[in-house]
């Protein structure tokens, strides 16, 4: 797929999550037309916690957890989102919420990889 300006900045946010992010390391990660799907390990990091029993994204945002993936992922929506209105007319870039899936085991990863 060829990227217009903003999925060149999906694909910058993306490529910057372990830069903001130290216990965050990035494996794989695809830019579909309308949304993204990535593949992310979270090492714990002090007081961060790599998965927590919350509801991502609500807006109660007291039970987001610094370097949970709840606060990985509004920061990289906040990121797009403030880039395109300033540089563009788009205002509404993100679904509400997001898609999580716990990836368990090698055989599952190197599958859902594919």
């Amino acid at each position: 797929m060829i990227l217009n300006d903003v999925g060149k900045i999906v694909e910058k946010c993306v490529s910057d999550i372990p830069a903001h992010y130290p216990h965050v390391e990035l494996d794989k990660f695809v830019i579909m037309p309308n949304h993204v799907h990535m593949i992310i390990t979270i090492y714990p990091d002090n007081d961060a916690v790599a998965a927590q029993d919350f509801v991502p994204l609500q807006h109660n945002f007291q039970h987001v957890i610094p370097g949970s993936i709840s606060s990985i992922i509004r920061g990289f929506k906040t990121g797009v989102t403030k880039w395109c209105r300033k540089y563009t007319n788009i205002r509404d870039i993100w679904q509400r919420n997001y898609y999580e899936h716990v990836i368990r085991n090698e055989k599952e990863l190197n599958k859902i990889r594919l």
